[in-house]
């Protein structure tokens, strides 16, 4: 058996726009996911988020199946629009009230809570004003900060600001595949900046509400493999998208500065945008990092036609193909286990010392699986997925990694995007039309792991 540390956490994650529905209800106000899927063409089949799971009203039952799998962490996240309908000014009391009983729950389950701030649902009055792009955010988001250490940091000790800086800044306003669907290479480079600002100054503001509280920022991260290591165009590529996913922010959250390679070939788009002590800000201390992590990217020789994975690397100016090979997930993903291990492994040989612990805050896959006529879900893949995943990250911390903890993305099948309800990420099923649950065969897997704190080879 392949065992963990003792004070090892096993959880899984969810968001609130993903899962809540309630779109409507008790004062919410929009948020640009809204505005997003309410426009045609943006979300598979038209999907939008109106009831989702309806989480906001099932939320003590989904506890109740948390408890069952023995979850000792729940990562979940505050719907900004919920507390705050405009995003600044007026509260929504009754949101507050629902994050007050959804933690509560949560607590008297055994489980700790690990809550992020923004996870991609902008209230859409802030948006009006600018959004991530304007300097305007930064006020907005410290005050937001400030009243949700104030609320509930007397239950929830660990906070994470922002999920995932890199989508909010490039598919949000790079490609503009995600909310508020923004296509401007500057804009997208702002935006970035503008998140690794923000992070710093909610961290700031919430420790000056409550010194005991635990926060750090959360990443998706990628390894990215060339083909040919001769190649010096492959080589230089990867370095290059390397730094503008990965070491832009490691750099930025651990040494307070960005990239040589990122300022020499993007200045112009990004200087602008930073202020002075803007990166001194921005090194603030960090209790953990946060790692969210799917698969790696292939660096390849350039191909003629049509390449759906050519349209990042194309808006960085470079001419590659980072088409995936091998078995892919249904996602289109391809699987890479070892990966998780490796970025791990690397940035605590990198860092030393000054890496924060780390928790892996997602991982997961889609596979279109579904309730059998015996009423379970044979999900094997996904425990192999699962297991080959958490195999790496036992290797990682064999070699001196300090990983402390595991959050499976996702507890439930949830609304993914604009992918809407197609992809289904859950150990749990989600019946969309009846909003029934079914604990899928890698939830009573994951089961026996919690409880084994390790897996059998």
């Amino acid at each position: 058996m392949a065992t963990f540390p003792k004070e090892f956490i096993w959880g899984a994650a969810t968001s609130a726009f993903q899962i809540e529905g309630a779109a409507n209800s008790d004062g919410r106000g929009p948020s640009i996911w809204d505005t997003f899927c309410n426009t045609p063409g943006k979300v598979a089949n038209g999907d939008t988020g109106d009831l989702a799971n309806d989480h906001y009203n099932l939320f003590k039952d989904d506890i109740n199946l948390m408890k069952d799998l023995g979850l000792q962490g729940y990562r979940f996240s505050f719907s900004w629009s919920r507390m705050f309908p405009e995003g600044t000014g007026r509260r929504e009391e009754r949101g507050f009230d629902f994050y007050d009983r959804l933690i509560d729950e949560v607590l008297a389950a055994g489980i700790e809570p690990i809550a992020t701030l923004y996870h991609w649902d902008l209230p859409q009055s802030l948006q009006d004003n600018g959004g991530w792009s304007s300097r305007q955010i930064l006020r907005s988001f410290k005050d937001y900060s400030v009243a949700i250490a104030e609320r509930f940091g007397d239950r929830v000790k660990k906070f994470t600001p922002i999920n995932e800086p890199w989508v909010v800044a490039w598919l949000g306003h790079g490609i503009g595949i995600h909310a508020p669907g923004i296509t401007d290479r500057k804009t997208a480079w702002s935006v970035a900046h503008h998140t690794v600002v923000a992070h710093a100054l909610s961290a700031q503001a919430m420790r000056s509400v409550r010194s005991d509280l635990l926060i750090g920022p959360v990443l998706n991260q990628a390894n990215y493999v060339v083909d040919d290591h001769n190649d010096s165009n492959q080589v230089q590529a990867a370095q290059m998208l390397d730094a503008i996913q990965n070491r832009f922010w490691m750099d930025a959250f651990l040494n307070g500065k960005y990239p040589e390679i990122v300022i020499k070939e993007f200045g112009q788009e990004l200087l602008p945008a930073i202020k002075d002590g803007d990166l001194e800000l921005a090194s603030v201390k960090n209790d953990f990092i946060g790692i969210n992590y799917y698969f790696d990217n292939r660096v390849g020789a350039p191909i003629d036609g049509e390449n759906p994975w050519h349209t990042l690397s194309s808006h960085y100016g470079l001419n590659i193909d980072e088409t995936p090979q091998g078995e892919l997930t249904d996602m289109g993903w391809p699987l890479n286990p070892q990966g998780l291990g490796n970025i791990c492994h690397r940035w605590h040989k990198e860092f030393g010392e000054k890496l924060p612990p780390i928790f892996i805050t997602e991982n997961g896959v889609a596979y279109d699986d579904d309730v059998n006529s015996q009423g379970t879900v044979n999900d094997l893949r996904r425990i192999e997925y699962i297991k080959s995943h958490l195999l790496s990250v036992a290797s990682a911390i064999e070699k001196g990694a300090p990983i402390k903890g595991y959050y499976h993305w996702s507890l439930m099948d949830n609304f993914e995007w604009a992918l809407g309800y197609e992809k289904r990420f859950g150990i749990v099923h989600v019946d969309f039309k009846t909003q029934k649950r079914t604990l899928k065969d890698s939830a009573l897997w994951y089961k026996k792991v919690i409880a084994n704190n390790g897996i059998e080879l």
